[in-house]
C-alpha cells in the first residue's frame, strides 16, 4: 500500500508541475503582450506626432500621452481613437486602414523585439 501513494504523490507533483509551468507560460505571454503595446504605444505615438508636425519635445508628450491613454481606458481602440480625432482635427489625410496597418506592424516589430531579447 505505502507503494501505491508513493506512485500517486508522483502523479500529483508531475500534474502540478505541468500546472505551475503553464501559469508560469501565461503570466510570461500576458507580460510580454504588455512590453510590446507599450513599446507599439510610444512608437506610434512618435509616428502620428510626426504627421502632426510635431517634433522633439512635444512629439514625446503626444506619445506619452498615447501611452497613459492605453493604460487609463480602453487600451489599443482609445488609443486609435484619439489618432483619428487629432488627424481630422488637423486634417492630416491618413485612412482608418492606413492607422491600423501602422498599429499592427509596430506591434509585430515589437513583439519580435522582445522575444529576441532587444530591450
Amino acid at each position: 500500500m505505502r507503494r501505491r501513494n508513493t506512485f500517486l504523490g508522483r502523479i500529483m507533483t508531475t500534474f502540478d508541475e505541468r500546472e505551475n509551468a503553464f501559469e508560469a507560460k501565461l503570466a510570461h505571454d500576458e507580460e510580454l503582450r504588455f512590453l510590446a503595446r507599450a513599446r507599439r504605444d510610444k512608437r506610434l505615438g512618435l509616428w502620428a506626432a510626426g504627421k502632426l508636425g510635431k517634433t522633439g519635445a512635444e512629439a514625446e508628450a503626444y506619445a506619452g500621452g498615447l501611452l497613459a491613454a492605453d493604460v487609463q481606458k480602453a487600451g489599443s481602440e482609445q488609443i486609435f481613437k484619439t489618432i483619428r480625432t487629432d488627424f481630422d482635427g488637423a486634417r492630416v489625410e491618413i485612412s482608418d486602414q492606413q492607422i491600423r496597418k501602422q498599429m499592427e506592424e509596430l506591434f509585430a516589430a515589437a513583439v519580435a523585439e522582445l522575444t529576441k531579447g532587444a530591450v
